[in-house]
């Protein structure tokens, strides 16, 4: 390889040290392109309940902590990761963000991978958000002057991302064989309000969107929101922190109580330390590496290959 960016020879782009700079920069592109498959939209033409939104989405990390968020979301897709042997079990993930936008790296491709490491086929999902004007509406959140209203503004949406999960769950039972997937080990998994998402997946499904497991990670997810429990509700795994800013541990023991009352397989981990958003976990609190927890209990439910 030259740094001069001009070929010594024909490049040999099997042996990368054979590769000018510009060849090498764009295979290392590709390469790394190719970890994730295609984004794959859920719907054909606009999805039913948004035909007026015109709003294009974007995405960007300017905010104060660098989180990249995506925002105005309007046409629902999936993002799939697929390990090198996929062990038949599928999960959907929903990244958080109050419904105004999607933490799609942190709670979305960062835990995707640590299950793709375990043999998970993955889809990431991007769910409808709220359409907003700002361009950085993960720092409007944090300096909300009424929080409550703020959450209020997102209720219309919340059907239609619920909407979008339960399509996910369709696009991956649809096609389970094309992705080596057993259509019994499909799982629903997310993080605040994608937790929301996830825990509503359990409730008023069809044969056709009913998801195998579902995994709401501190999930804002009050009493009122609890459905009827029906006869094939699905086992759950819940993961919250005691000191949740938001007050979101309630919600967790809340669930864990509905369907322990149900006598329907229930694990909850209400870990001391974490605070709300601590993803794929913190160094330094008991968060850290808690999906080895998650990995195991799906490995001994037999929702995985041990």
């Amino acid at each position: 390889m030259t740094m001069s960016g001009t070929s010594t020879g024909t490049a040999n782009q099997s042996d990368p040290t054979s590769l000018t700079m510009r060849q090498f920069l764009i295979l290392a592109l590709v390469m790394s392109q190719s970890v994730f498959a295609q984004e794959i939209k859920l719907y054909d033409g606009v999805p039913p309940g948004s035909e007026e939104w015109t709003r294009k989405e974007e995405k960007n990390d300017s905010n104060s902590v660098k989180v990249m968020v995506v925002y105005n979301v309007t046409q629902p897709t999936v993002t799939v990761l697929r390990p090198d042997t996929p062990n038949g079990t599928a999960i959907i993930i929903c990244p958080g963000g109050g419904f105004h936008f999607l933490a799609i790296d942190h709670e979305g491709m960062n835990p995707a991978k640590e299950l793709v490491n375990a043999g998970v086929t993955v889809f990431v999902l991007k769910y409808r958000t709220l359409q907003i004007q700002s361009n950085n509406p993960f720092d409007d959140m944090i300096s909300a002057p009424d929080p409550e209203a703020w959450d209020a503004e997102a209720l219309p949406v919340i059907p239609l991302a619920i909407a979008d999960a339960r399509r996910a769950v369709e696009y991956v039972r649809e096609h389970a064989s094309e992705y080596r997937i057993r259509k019994d080990r499909i799982g629903i998994m997310g993080f605040s309000a994608g937790g929301l998402v996830t825990a509503s997946s359990a409730f008023d499904y069809s044969a056709a969107n009913r998801p195998d497991f579902v995994i709401p990670v501190y999930a804002d997810f009050p009493p009122s929101r609890v459905g009827k429990m029906l006869k094939d509700i699905p086992p759950m795994f819940i993961a919250c922190a005691q000191d949740d800013e938001l007050g979101f541990a309630t919600h967790a023991l809340n669930l864990y109580q509905a369907w322990n009352a149900a006598k329907i397989p229930a694990e909850l981990h209400l870990f001391t330390k974490g605070g709300h958003g601590f993803g794929i976990g913190i160094e330094g609190t008991t968060t850290h590496r808690w999906m080895d927890i998650l990995i195991n209990w799906l490995a001994s439910a037999n929702l995985i290959e041990p």
